[in-house]
């Protein structure tokens, strides 16, 4: 089956999971799906194929086939388009779409957010960053990556409970159930951990942060040290935005639920709820409703590192 109908597509490609969604020109949606990371840090080749596994099963969903593709707009959110080189590799992809424009995952969940309209997120998941917008210019906070940065994210909670479960093993540290839990999944074996640690990916990490999470809401003390570290750091980012006058302020990401528990009470009562996702936000861009911003950073003479 198939149509020739102009179609959008809309995708949120992040750190753990990428998503697409198939919208037709008036904006009903025609079909949904996900696959696995779609960020450049695991190879532009890599993000690619996920972001064209997810987009098909989404046209298989909305009974559309791959010669549809050819009135189809995308617009793609990516997770580490900033990346030297990134834009160059993702620029000399033979794509089948209609039309194509990349921009960032952190900007695609911005416009979600907010409808295109001024406003600012914190993005707590896997990664983590701030990113606004104010009359016509993308500000970005932080975000630079895991290891280095990134603080608060899924990512650094895992490190931090992995650095602390090794500590507890030499008796450095009180062994804690959540301690001793994570160090049941290398079998109680520091040496298991450390050969782990030399292949694990930032969504390995990743993945002991929901069992922070348990740990600290049931009161361990070291989950609870670790959450509310994490809750400072996000909520230091949306600080700046506050002081920067920003009056529309979303928490987003897969964290976002369980740490706003964990921010201070006047930074939850100014939060709102996001209008839409970051393939929302993808959509308005691959329908071209508005002009992309310019991007600043706090710090503009540093924006070679930009990642």
């Amino acid at each position: 089956m198939g149509t020739k109908g102009t179609t959008y597509l809309g995708i949120d490609g992040g750190g753990t999971r990428c998503r697409a969604r198939i919208e037709d020109e008036n904006g009903t949606a025609l079909g949904e799906a996900s696959s696995g990371p779609a960020t450049t840090r695991i190879g532009v080749d890599k993000a690619w194929r996920s972001i064209m596994e997810a987009t098909e099963a989404a046209a298989t969903q909305a009974g559309l086939s791959r010669e549809d593709f050819a009135q189809m707009h995308a617009g793609i959110g990516l997770a580490g388009i900033g990346r030297r080189g990134a834009k160059a590799a993702l620029g000399e992809i033979a794509h089948p779409f209609a039309s194509v424009n990349f921009i960032s995952d952190g900007l695609a969940a911005c416009l979600g957010a907010h409808s295109g309209a001024d406003g600012a997120i914190v993005v707590a998941g896997t990664g983590s960053v701030g990113v606004g917008l104010v009359d016509g210019r993308e500000i970005r906070l932080a975000g630079y990556g895991f290891p280095v940065s990134d603080e608060g994210s899924g990512a650094d909670i895992g490190l931090q409970v992995v650095r602390l479960a090794l500590r507890a093993a030499d008796r450095r540290a009180e062994l804690t159930p959540l301690l001793s839990e994570v160090l049941g999944a290398f079998d109680h074996d520091p040496y298991q951990a450390v050969a782990w640690s030399e292949e694990a990916k930032a969504t390995d990490y990743a993945a002991f942060a929901p069992i922070v999470m348990r740990h600290a809401n049931q009161g361990d003390p070291v989950g609870r040290r670790i959450v509310e570290r994490a809750a400072d750091a996000i909520g230091d980012l949306l600080d700046l935005f506050l002081a920067r006058g920003t009056d529309r302020l979303s928490l987003v990401g897969g964290l976002a639920d369980a740490i706003t528990s964990w921010l201070t009470p006047d930074l939850r009562v100014r939060l709102k709820r996001p209008d839409g996702d970051a393939a929302a936000g993808a959509l308005l861009v691959a329908r071209r409703r508005l002009e992309l911003p310019r991007m600043e950073t706090e710090h503009e003479p540093a924006s070679k590192f930009r990642v």
